[in-house]
């Protein structure tokens, strides 16, 4: 039987993106068309054609907004993660800033949902270096997985020697299962092949060969994101970013849904607690200790 790979979605709005933080202050989001809605709904309808489960990382200001739309992903089978409530940088919070913000997404997921919110995953992957600090928060708040510490490197976020597979993680609060993006082992480098701009980039056939090799040659499973405005072409333009940011975020939003229906369709896929539970009965590395 295939292994069993995670299947992510990172529910936030075109304008919501780190990127064009500068040129969409957080306290204009409500004056942008937002679109966010429509564009989950066509990912699980995409998801309960191909009969998949998946994890949905909510932002806590999305979740407060669009109530409905938490309890369809929830009704539907699929996990409630947290992406933080305002989509700031770990790295750029203080401690407490960052408990105040993972407490309020939490509180509101919950609400709504109805159910424990354990899984996280930070804004723009940002548990870096400077931000080690925050797992041990995660811990203290009742969080059991946390999908934030990319290990390669980035202008924004990545730890490039982390350790890129599924594994266990000691902190001073108590364990933490820790699922980075993943990525390839590639000429000694570890190559980003987990989803997002670059499934977007890369030719399909790419992606398909590097997240089976994960499977075939590591027997590790993999994990997978998408987020919802990237199978919308059509969205409104956000002026002042950079030529770099443009083409980060825009490029190839015409076939990512077609590439994404192709990709589900050739691997096994469900929630990131299904696939924690999966492996841990597996042997794994040794728990790590947060420096």
């Amino acid at each position: 039987m295939q292994l069993l790979n995670a299947f992510t979605v990172d529910v936030e709005d075109y304008y919501q993106v780190s990127a064009f933080e500068k040129h969409v202050p957080r306290d204009q989001w409500d004056q942008w068309e937002s679109r966010v809605v429509a564009n989950t709904r066509r990912i699980l309808a995409l998801l309960d054609r191909r009969q998949v489960k998946g994890t949905f990382f909510v932002l806590g200001w999305v979740a407060q907004r669009h109530p409905r739309l938490v309890r369809e992903i929830q009704a539907q089978g699929h996990e409630i993660g947290s992406h933080g409530y305002w989509h700031r940088l770990i790295y750029e919070h203080s401690p407490g800033d960052f408990r105040d913000d993972l407490r309020r997404s939490r509180d509101v997921l919950e609400d709504v949902a109805g159910v424990p919110v354990t899984a996280h995953r930070a804004a723009s992957f940002s548990i870096t270096a400077r931000s080690l600090w925050a797992l041990e928060i995660l811990v203290e708040e009742g969080f059991s997985v946390d999908s934030s510490i990319f290990p390669i490197h980035h202008d924004r976020y990545g730890i490039p020697d982390a350790e890129p597979r599924l594994h266990r993680l000691a902190t001073p609060a108590g364990p933490l299962w820790e699922f980075p993006p993943s990525v390839a082992r590639i000429a000694h480098m570890n190559l980003p092949v987990s989803g997002g701009g670059y499934f977007r980039l890369y030719p399909l056939f790419w992606t398909r060969y590097c997240l089976g090799r994960i499977n075939r040659r590591g027997r590790q499973p993999f994990i997978f994101y998408i987020h919802p405005w990237e199978i919308d072409p059509d969205q409104p333009r956000v002026a002042g970013p950079s030529r770099l940011t443009r083409f980060r975020h825009y490029v190839s939003l015409g076939q990512t849904e077609r590439k994404l229906d192709r990709l589900l369709a050739r691997f096994r896929f469900g929630r990131v607690s299904d696939v924690v539970a999966a492996q841990a009965s597996r042997p794994l590395l040794p728990e790590g200790a947060i420096p």
